[in-house]
């Protein structure tokens, strides 16, 4: 198995958050060393922040906000998502329909551990996020932050208040929804396979009013450019962007290769050539994506191992104990054990070398 790519955050997206955090009253200074990020280094345009980091910053927030509900403020996701080179091009285009488009490759701009696809729906089209790439729970924090950015884009977008006709978590369900219900306009369903909230269509070819063609064009080259800059994750190599789709359709059951060559509208022989010229074969990348996928989901403890066999595509928890135990060299819920007991401190580890 070849070794797995690491995850990152753009700087802009971080210091977004760090500002929503320090609007909301809270330690940013303490809450950034705790999760080991150095806050003046997100003053520079191209630091990544590993994405794992990113969520100690979510639970150390909240643990200090100490109430339901961090981040689901739409004025603050509005202001705070920062979307940087990204969200310049997709204001920069001609309606929502057309810059989200485009958006399912932008993405690993602002993270590479975040995939976007749109799905055709009769009333309109579902956009949907997944994370990936992490070896810690994503805290539902993260999660409903990052969803309710991209609804509050759309509005900002288009200068209009859209309200989705549905949306979607995997998130459990709270005790107290309000603060969910004023967030997204409609109340979320709790527990689902994917994050995702439905538009209707009408509202995604409104047109966007700084719609500006040569601007479209050119932020368009310099979004290339910058993910020029990433490596293989923000690169045009094709086993990425078939890692990405795998990722996407691992819920609904493990996917054929024909299918993934249509969804990036190849054919299945071109797609096979493709990823030989590669030197790698779908079955492999579809073995990295569920064992990076697994390790992110069994380290959530609110999640069953059927569950988990669920959403890595596998049709029962005996292919996902074996999957393990060739992955980790143990079964999935010894794995789990090592992945959720916290590490032993340095000073517990000096006072036991002492005896």
């Amino acid at each position: 198995m070849n070794p797995l790519p690491q995850r990152t955050s753009s700087a802009a997206w971080v210091r977004g958050i760090a500002e929503l955090f320090a609007a909301e009253g809270l330690p940013v200074q303490a809450l950034c060393a705790q999760a080991d990020i150095d806050l003046e280094s997100l003053q520079h345009p191209h630091t990544r922040v590993d994405v794992d980091r990113v969520s100690r910053l979510w639970e150390a927030a909240a643990q200090h906000y100490a109430r339901p509900g961090l981040g689901l403020d739409r004025q603050l996701a509005a202001r705070y998502g920062k979307l940087d080179l990204v969200g310049h091009a997709l204001a920069s285009g001609p309606n929502l329909l057309e810059g989200f488009r485009h958006l399912d490759r932008h993405m690993a701009l602002i993270s590479d551990a975040t995939t976007f696809s749109m799905e055709r729906d009769p009333r309109g089209y579902w956009l949907v996020l997944n994370h990936i790439g992490a070896s810690r729970p994503i805290p539902r924090q993260r999660v409903e932050f990052a969803v309710l950015t991209l609804l509050t884009l759309c509005d900002w977008l288009t200068r209009r208040d859209l309200t989705p006709l549905a949306v979607e978590l995997v998130t459990p369900a709270p005790a107290d929804d309000t603060r969910h219900r004023a967030a997204f306009g409609v109340p979320p369903r709790f527990g689902q396979p994917v994050n995702r909230f439905l538009m209707a269509e009408a509202d995604l070819l409104q047109p966007i009013p700084t719609h500006n063609p040569s601007l479209w064009a050119l932020h368009e080259q310099l979004v290339e450019a910058e993910l020029g800059q990433l490596g293989p994750l923000g690169q045009s190599l094709v086993s990425a962007k078939v890692r990405t789709e795998i990722s996407r359709m691992l819920h609904l059951g493990e996917p054929r290769r024909e299918d993934v060559a249509a969804r990036l509208h190849l054919t299945d022989r071109t797609l096979q050539r493709r990823l030989q010229a590669e030197s790698v074969s779908f079955q492999q990348l579809l073995d990295d994506t569920r064992s990076e996928l697994a390790s992110q989901y069994l380290a959530d403890p609110r999640r069953s191992l059927a569950e988990v066999a669920d959403q890595l595509g596998f049709s029962d928890q005996s292919n996902l104990f074996r999957a393990c135990k060739r992955w980790f060299g143990m079964p999935p819920g010894q794995y789990r054990q090592q992945l959720v007991q916290p590490a032993p401190s340095a000073a517990f580890l000096a006072a036991a070398a002492s005896l």
